[in-house]
């Protein structure tokens, strides 16, 4: 029977705590889903996630609400790296903290700010455009490198310092080089541009974005995918590189590109494997290695309500978030894979793993 655990809330008036078990009343029933009795106060859950969450993670907050009168989900979406230094570097607490790349939970987090982590989704990365942005009619899967390089061309991606999805771009970029039997494609999209700076040592490329070039420039690089969404919709840019699941929550169209350079597939885990970009901002440097697009989640120590956080994951794997997670173009991981100390109520819906 699937159980659901509140926090145990202590009033003011109240002379004794009061162990809030999650249900109004008993029954016999064990297909009967216990419904949680409101807190004596308002709580406060706050999600760090991805900004490419936004629009699903949206979904389970207004369902997270309604299941669990008085609490409010706050939702605080950045860059992934962003949203786990908040926690790991400034001390910020967080119910849950979800990534779009799962890695950087057991790279950054483990064992000091949290002890498991599920990885709970897939992507894929696509070029996203309009109908307005030029050669809108002419662009394919066969074709986008030779028209990201025309004249007049906008395009651009997130920050790779702060962002998976930044750091991902070079490396489809990257493997386009093989795919296409072209290896100046890298070059000539990303390291001829003045705001990026790009260095090469044994096959891993150094990326460091500088000031945006002024307007008219070809190679724009923006802190958070977000912007580039807008900028696109808006006409600032021509070409946006995001998630799948980012292009169809927000209309866009997109050019789906072959799986052996998409990032997506198992299958070519090998080949993905065979790209590196190594980041820089300030003092820190970190390497990445191309590897499948997998979101992970989890619960810091620092939580204020875990209870409640891994009542949020419940519900995210469980077949509520799946639905909304397949509706926004991002399929679900079914089940969950556990890695580490997972709680024992998330333990039916999860596959747990060495």
């Amino acid at each position: 029977m699937k159980q659901t655990y509140l926090l145990t809330f202590i009033g003011l008036m109240v002379a004794a705590a009061v162990l809030i078990c999650g249900c109004t009343g008993t029954t016999d029933d064990p297909t009967v889903t216990p419904t949680p009795t409101a807190p004596a106060e308002n709580i406060q859950v706050k999600i760090f996630h991805a900004g490419s969450l936004t629009g699903p993670f949206e979904k389970v907050k207004a369902e997270f609400e309604t299941r669990y009168p008085g609490t409010t989900v706050l939702l605080e979406p950045a860059g992934s790296i962003d949203c786990v230094k908040k926690i790991t570097e400034n001390g910020k607490p967080a119910d849950v903290l979800a990534s779009a790349d799962y890695y950087l939970i057991p790279e950054m987090m483990i064992p000091d700010h949290a002890d498991w982590y599920l990885t709970f989704a897939k992507n894929r990365m696509v070029l996203t455009y309009t109908d307005e942005s030029k050669y809108a009619d002419e662009i394919t899967a066969e074709n986008w490198y030779e028209v990201l390089n025309r004249d007049g061309v906008r395009w651009g991606f997130s920050d790779p310092n702060s962002d998976p999805c930044g750091y991902r771009t070079p490396m489809v970029i990257q493997l386009a080089e093989s795919y296409y039997g072209d290896d100046q494609i890298f070059e000539t999209l990303v390291s001829e541009h003045s705001n990026i700076t790009v260095t090469e040592a044994d096959g891993i490329y150094t990326i460091h974005a500088g000031d945006p070039k002024p307007d008219g420039a070809v190679l724009t690089i923006r802190p958070k995918s977000v912007e580039l969404v807008q900028m696109v919709q808006a006409g600032g840019l021509d070409y946006a590189w995001e998630y799948r699941s980012v292009a169809v929550q927000n209309d866009l169209r997109y050019i789906e590109l072959p799986e052996a350079i998409d990032l997506s597939s198992i299958d070519f885990e090998k080949e993905y494997a065979t790209v590196q970009i190594e980041t820089k901002k300030g003092d820190s440097v970190a390497i990445f290695t191309g590897s499948p697009i997998i979101f992970g989640i989890t619960v810091p120590k620092i939580a204020e309500h875990p209870d409640l956080g891994v009542a949020f994951v419940e519900m995210l794997i469980d077949t509520t978030g799946q639905e909304i997670l397949i509706a926004d173009g991002q399929p679900p991981i079914v089940p969950a894979d556990g890695y580490g100390n997972v709680p024992d109520v998330l333990k039916p819906l999860v596959e747990m793993r060495s």
